[in-house]
């Protein structure tokens, strides 16, 4: 029957005719089956069969008896047994020279003889010598005599690695089990040697409870057994501990180490208990656990309920002592793998730290949230002592992610509200300096502004000579403010704990650390505006000399003693004066925000490493700071600052004012708008140097990014309306300077007179203020919005030029008056590098040609000729210059009769005044 052959399928019919073909059945490899199940299914049943039911399934026929010798089986089930347990193979070794010790001595008192044990279960291991049962001389199971006999016995041997290991270990541990049907205080005392050391005994112990398990099951009654053995353990255990205990009362770290590793090899695999006793018990016996009443946490206060913590520092101190000694004790005696230097530092973290943190903690939140969020930073910064200390006993044995997560957990419960506290204060205080500037900018509407300019006279942009140097200089200094340390842990003498800046801002005088000196109580100077400018005049150039007038402390001391004398100030003389722009910002208040900001982001960022939800929240609560710090500048300093400023510049009326060459709104204007491009400036230093280490800046949808942008947009559109309002307000003075300084008969002059045939007073006072503003314009802002302005200039100062020349009477000398007059301004627009605007211009010149034509006919022709102007001006604009002349009623009929007729013909005149120089002036 073995040599039958398996009919293949035989195709009984062929294609058909539309091509279909017959399905054929692929019919399994019955060479992989044993019976009606695959031989991998087999073999997994063996995997998880009770070791004592091998025999019987082995039993079953000829394939499986072989599938029962297969050495996969056996190396699985020794992996199992042994994976990560490599030290336990070395111990069967000492064990087995043990019972071959024992039987030699038996074999010397008595013949060898060999008992076959009927009871048990895995029969085929029964065969075995005890003594001799080395791997390389056990060749087969007795068992399966039968069913292997056609295997021959060398080929079995050579290729059970394994299943010769299983063998082997079995006939040794099985020497041990008549033991385990003793009382259970002679189990030990029988199974092991009083030289037995207690290493070897545990590991032993530990062989055997892997062994006699459900996962092996080697015998029927393995239950019996395997609660035998743990009885037998949990006395050993106890003993180890009396040992530990007794080493540890002598000093003795080398048999502490023997003990503590001993029952660590039980628990570590038996895992009896939730905690492991041995440490639990030697950590109990710490001193520090019972000192807790020795220190007392409110001495951090003083008597004027302000922080200092030299208390705390003597507690940290007596904690790190205690880990410094214990520590290595810890690292010597008990396995790395146990991490009880971490269970130690666990307990002194919520035994001893938290206990002493939570009294501290609600008595500071019964003073003051300002004391609480500074007490809670503080506790914190103060807390991770610790864990440099720790790690450094640790080396590497413990993570460092690991011994900070004990701070991290026990610290915990205070997260939620310190870090919703952090936010609120942040919202009051930036709240409460916006609105004591608000109060500050209300005192100034209510003075005479004369007196709050002689009182207050500082250096300003304007008046630097290299405005651009001025900035670059005050955000050095602002930048070097960034880089100080700030001051988490207070203490009234000694060391600090930083991590940033809490030095008082005193203003931008104060921007040179080397000049800040003693804080009031709230941390910031009494006279933040009286210095807002100082640091101007000490960045000035070394050639620039400033003399400063002499001033009062404070610009709310002259304030208050100014406003007994101004009661009955009269309210015209405060809407006509426009000589405070500058005080509608305040870098003062600025550095005031920021500082405020970044005293709360440095107690935060200490919190910075939390792992998890509460890391997240943190991470989250930076972010707020910086946002609400760009709300508070955007919506209640700059846009209001901005807003005013746009406001009272549409009150200005240039007939009222004496001064022409220069527009007062406009040029404060100018001021600040150099004063907003700094304190952008500063927001910029300030985001790259403490919030980019915190977010991902090329993220656009990230809400701190987000709102940088929205607050850089907001400061454009507020310099951008504030410059639509000061352009109009420029170009009004203009018009006015035109019309006021422009003679009744400079383009008509009498018969006989003098020309000097260069511009008028008017043009060069016009050009002169607009020089003046667009300079001052070049430093205040980017180039883009420069050439806007520019170009908005241009086109204005263009509508204007026309509306005064058909305002006048214009003879045909005269006409060369206003040829000067529109290459001066032709001259000035080119200087703006406008290219639309100088070509403008250029038309706007060829222009006066119309002024200086004698003849009609010829006057007609430039009247039709539109290519002459690039298409600036239309036959019936040129006609409406041409009737300002003062000779029009005269020539009127003929310039209109020529102009309808089609052929004109140029005349003299006409050959004349194409002969002109390019840039048409007459010499």
């Amino acid at each position: 029957m073995d040599k039958w052959t398996i009919l293949e399928p035989v195709r009984l019919y062929a294609s058909n005719a539309t091509g279909l073909r017959t399905r054929t059945i692929a019919k399994p490899d019955l060479t992989t089956y044993i019976g009606r199940l695959p031989r991998d299914i087999h073999l997994l049943v063996l995997t998880y069969l009770p070791l004592y039911q091998i025999p019987a399934y082995a039993r079953g026929n000829r394939a499986l008896s072989r599938l029962a010798l297969d050495e996969k089986l056996w190396e699985n089930r020794w992996f199992n047994l042994f994976t990560g347990r490599e030290e336990l193979w070395k111990a069967l070794d000492q064990l087995e020279t043990w019972v071959n010790e024992k039987e030699a001595k038996a074999r010397a008192a008595a013949p060898p003889t060999l008992v076959l044990d009927t009871e048990d279960e895995f029969g085929d291991f029964a065969s075995v010598p005890i003594v001799s049962a080395r791997l390389e001389e056990v060749e087969d199971f007795s068992g399966f005599s039968n069913v292997l006999s056609a295997t021959p016995a060398s080929t079995a041997s050579s290729q059970s690695q394994f299943r010769n290991r299983f063998m082997k270990m079995h006939a040794l541990l099985k020497t041990l089990l008549p033991n385990l049907n003793l009382a259970p205080h002679l189990i030990l005392s029988n199974m092991f040697s009083s030289t037995t050391s207690l290493r070897h005994q545990s590991q032993i112990l530990h062989i055997l409870l892997l062994y006699i398990s459900p996962s092996v099951q080697p015998f029927r009654n393995w239950q019996s057994l395997l609660n035998s053995l743990k009885t037998a353990i949990d006395r050993f255990e106890a003993g180890l501990l009396t040992a530990f205990e007794a080493a540890d009362a002598g000093k003795d770290d080398e048999r502490m180490k023997e003990a503590a590793w001993s029952s660590w090899e039980l628990w570590n695999d038996i895992q009896f208990g939730s905690e492991w006793e041995i440490a639990r018990v030697w950590i109990e016996k710490q001193e520090i656990f019972y000192e807790t009443g020795r220190w007392d946490s409110l001495k951090n206060f003083t008597k004027e309920e302000s922080l200092d913590f030299g208390a705390m520092d003597e507690f940290i101190t007596r904690l790190i002592q205690v880990i410094k000694s214990q520590g290595p004790i810890v690292a010597r005696v008990f396995p790395s793998i146990a991490y009880v230097l971490l269970m130690f530092a666990e307990r002194i973290a919520t035994e001893v730290i938290a206990e002493y943190i939570s009294p501290l903690l609600a008595k500071a939140r019964q003073i003051s949230t300002q004391v609480f969020l500074k007490a809670t930073a503080a506790s914190f910064a103060q807390s991770l002592k610790v864990v440099d200390v720790l790690i450094e006993i640790a080396h590497e044995s413990v993570s460092r992610l690991n011994i900070e997560d004990v701070i991290y957990r026990m610290f915990e419960e205070n997260m939620d509200d310190y870090l919703d506290e952090e936010i609120e204060s942040v919202k009051t205080e930036l709240d409460l300096i916006c609105k004591d500037w608000e109060r500050k900018v209300g005192w100034i509407h209510l003075l005479n502004h004369s007196r709050v300019r002689t009182a207050e006279r500082t250096a300003r942009f304007l008046d630097s000579k290299n405005p651009a140097l001025l900035k670059r200089n005050v955000l050095t200094s602002f930048t070097n403010v960034l880089l100080l340390p700030v001051t988490i842990v207070p203490r009234t003498v000694g060391a600090f704990v930083t991590t940033g800046s809490n030095v008082a801002v005193n203003g931008i005088a104060m921007l040179n650390p080397q000049r800040w000196g003693a804080q009031t109580a709230n941390g910031y100077s009494s006279n933040l505006i009286s210095e807002s400018h100082d640091y101007f005049l000490d960045s000035q150039d070394q050639d620039d000399e400033v003399v400063k007038e002499t001033r009062p402390a404070s610009l709310a001391e002259s304030m208050t003693s100014s406003t007994l004398t101004n009661n009955s100030m009269d309210s015209s003389s405060i809407n006509t004066s426009f000589d405070s722009f500058e005080l509608l910002l305040s870098l003062d208040v600025v550095l005031e925000l920021i500082h405020a900001d970044r005293e709360a982001l440095k107690r935060v960022e200490t919190f910075q490493n939390y792992p998890g939800h509460y890391g997240q929240k943190v991470r989250e609560t930076i972010e707020e700071l910086f946002i609400l710090l760009l709300q508070a500048l955007s919506e209640r300093h700059i846009s209001p600052g901005f807003s005013q400023a746009t406001e009272q510049m549409h009150t200005y009326r240039p007939a009222e004012h004496e001064e022409t060459t220069s527009v007062a709104p406009l040029l404060q204007f100018f001021e600040l708008v150099h004063i907003g491009d700094t304190i952008q400036s500063m927001i910029q230093v300030y985001f790259d140097k403490e919030m980019a280490p915190h977010i991902d800046r090329t993220d656009f949808l990230n809400n701190v990014v987000r709102e940088k942008k929205r607050f850089e947009n907001s400061l454009d559109d507020a310099v951008a309306a504030g410059l639509n309002a000061g352009t109009e307000v420029l170009m009004n003075q203009v018009e006015h300077i035109i019309l006021t300084r422009t003679g009744a008969r400079e383009y008509y002059p009498q018969e006989g007179a003098i020309l000097e045939l260069g511009p008028t007073r008017g043009c060069r006072e016009a050009i002169t203020c607009l020089e003046k503003h667009c300079k001052l314009m070049r430093g205040s802002t980017s180039k883009d919005v420069l050439e806007v302005f520019y170009h908005e200039v241009g086109i204005r100062l263009h509508a204007i030029i026309q509306k005064h020349i058909k305002r006048q009477i214009i003879s045909l000398e005269g006409g060369f008056q206003v040829i000067a007059d529109l290459n001066a301004y032709h001259t000035f627009v080119t200087t703006l590098k406008i290219p639309q605007l100088s070509t403008d211009f250029s038309n706007l010149k060829m222009l006066g040609h119309v002024f200086i034509v004698s003849d009609a006919k010829d006057l007609a022709q430039i009247v039709r000729d539109v290519a002459r102007y690039g298409g600036s001006f239309r036959p019936e604009d040129i006609y409406e210059f041409i009737q300002r002349r003062s000779d029009w009623k005269k020539i009127e009929k003929t310039v209109d009769k020529t102009i309808a007729t089609r052929n004109v013909t140029p005349g003299p005149s006409l050959v004349y005044m194409m002969l002109l120089p390019p840039n048409g002036t007459y010499i």
